[in-house]
């Protein structure tokens, strides 16, 4: 069963705060909220505890979860080959509701799932989650919901679904976003649309366009 945690004050927030950090480092999973929706969040680099984000929300190792970072330095360490056009993408829109996905680092031990040796990163703009990744490190995070349920936009959302498969949930109100972010795939020489979200592809485009690329599957 989990504890919930409010923000609403400098104390109510270090408490729930440090209740998350406890609970991830500790191999739990754990409800946070971010710029766009809340996520399930688990230590990237424990994968007992990614096992239990992935059945918490009634997932496959199919689809692996990205990995929130609290800034985009940290990308270099976990991925490689990034292009140039990826890296404007990074100084644009982080923190903010792009997902890049990138090689991953041969050399991390981590199991995310069927990955096929990549992995998605997102540097989200949220006060609190952006506390919590950088007394943690990389997070997994997915979003807050059973798969074929809509993402919660409050904890009390969460709750009602995660409640009883997470040890803490920090509640910091209806997120400020609702909508999940973009995913951009920069495995290739393009980038390709996986999924269209906060972020518009006219946004994206006007900043590649110095680079001599645009996005590729636009539907």
């Amino acid at each position: 069963m989990s504890k919930r945690f409010t923000t609403g004050t400098d104390e109510e927030r270090e408490a729930a705060v440090s209740a998350a950090v406890q609970a991830l480092r500790a191999g739990e999973v754990a409800v946070i909220p971010t710029d766009t929706v809340y996520g399930i969040a688990a230590d990237a680099f424990d994968a007992a505890a990614v096992r239990k984000l992935l059945a918490a929300k009634g997932r496959g190792r199919e689809m692996p979860p990205p990995v929130l970072v609290a800034a985009p330095s940290t990308v270099d360490a976990l991925a490689i080959d990034i292009p140039d056009w990826a890296r404007a993408l990074f100084v644009e829109f982080w923190p903010g509701p792009l997902t890049v996905v990138l090689h991953q680092q041969s050399s991390l031990q981590w199991d995310l799932g069927e990955t096929r040796g990549t992995v998605a990163v997102r540097v989200p703009d949220h006060a609190v989650a952006l506390e919590i990744l950088g007394r943690t490190g990389p997070l997994a995070v997915s979003s807050a919901n059973k798969t074929g349920r809509a993402a919660a936009l409050d904890a009390d959302a969460a709750e009602e679904m995660l409640g009883e498969d997470v040890i803490v949930i920090v509640d910091d109100g209806t997120v400020p976003g609702g909508e999940a972010s973009t995913i951009l795939d920069a495995t290739a020489a393009e980038p390709r649309l996986l999924r269209l979200g906060a972020l518009s592809v006219e946004r994206i485009d006007a900043v590649l366009a110095a680079h001599g690329v645009s996005v590729q599957g636009v539907v």
